[in-house]
């Protein structure tokens, strides 16, 4: 019996920079299913999803370290353009023919401006918790009335890194340990809210470089652009709760893509934190039908 292999890898694409992912297959496949992580965080976002999910019995699971990101850690300019070049070179220097693209919160940003550049040979979008920037609500509504305070914040870190002013190297994070650990947390203590602990800046810039992590901020608040070039299969799980953004408004946006449907969770903004299994069971059942679909096309 053939045994699930996860390896973690890097490739050199389009400008020179070096990508670090993580690729975890049972046998080599044609299709892939690529998760793309948000605001100030890493490919183990997803270490619990993989570690659970049975679609990599028909898919092979990848894991992008967004540039800037861990693997991938730099302080040069980076974008949602940047980002999505970067998957479409891993992915195609892979040899995959068929994908799926998950994202969640920046990172369904990031998997929708891949699919408004092209549709070619991707199957369907996952987006989780998507935030689109006119509805913005809380800390990151703040940041959008304020992005050009951040943009000069960015221009000084920038002047002080090239004077040497910057942090040398960074501790690994691992998400899925973090999350159970906030799980422990908030049992423990039902009176505190999950936008507390994950919308900390000094806590991610323990981990991440601040010209990294102003940028993330920038690239949410950004516009997403025309989704209606989306023509995909497109699953949206949202958060009933979401303290970030005005939920009713994105639906309103979301229903903009042609072929999406709206699978509704009782949770804030971290479903992948807060109902994991729920989250997870959504998306298997959607990647099947999805392959059914193909079958009969």
């Amino acid at each position: 019996m053939k045994h699930f292999s996860d390896q973690e890898k890097s490739q050199q694409v389009r400008d020179g920079k070096r990508i670090g992912y993580r690729l975890g297959s049972i046998e080599k496949q044609s299709r892939v299913v690529a998760m793309i992580h948000g605001l100030a965080s890493n490919s183990t976002r997803w270490s619990e999803f993989v570690m659970n999910t049975n679609l990599k019995e028909k898919w092979d699971l990848l894991r992008i370290d967004l540039r800037g990101h861990a693997l991938s850690v730099c302080r040069e300019r980076i974008s949602r353009d940047k980002w999505s070049h970067d998957l479409r070179d891993i992915i195609n220097a892979e040899g995959y023919q068929q994908s799926v693209l998950i994202g969640h919160s920046l990172g369904a940003q990031v998997a929708m401006h891949y699919a408004m550049e092209t549709q070619k040979d991707l199957s369907g979008l996952v987006l989780i918790d998507p935030v689109f920037d006119a509805n913005l609500t809380g800390m990151l509504g703040v940041a959008r009335r304020f992005k050009l305070v951040i943009w000069f914040l960015l221009l000084l870190t920038w002047f002080l890194n090239l004077l040497g002013v910057k942090k040398k190297s960074f501790p690994a994070r691992d998400m899925h340990e973090l999350d159970k650990k906030t799980r422990e947390f908030l049992k423990n203590n039902p009176d505190k809210d999950i936008a507390e602990l994950y919308m900390n800046p000094l806590a991610d810039l323990e981990f991440i470089p601040l010209a990294t992590y102003l940028q993330d901020i920038i690239e949410v608040v950004r516009p997403v652009g025309e989704i209606e070039k989306i023509t995909c299969p497109v699953l949206v799980l949202v958060s009933r709760g979401a303290s970030m953004s005005d939920v009713d408004k994105n639906a309103e946006i979301i229903h903009r893509m042609s072929d999406s449907q709206i699978v509704y969770i009782d949770a804030d903004h971290w479903l992948l934190t807060e109902k994991p299994d729920e989250a997870r069971q959504v998306i298997e059942d959607w990647c099947d039908g999805l392959l059914v679909r193909d079958q009969q096309i």
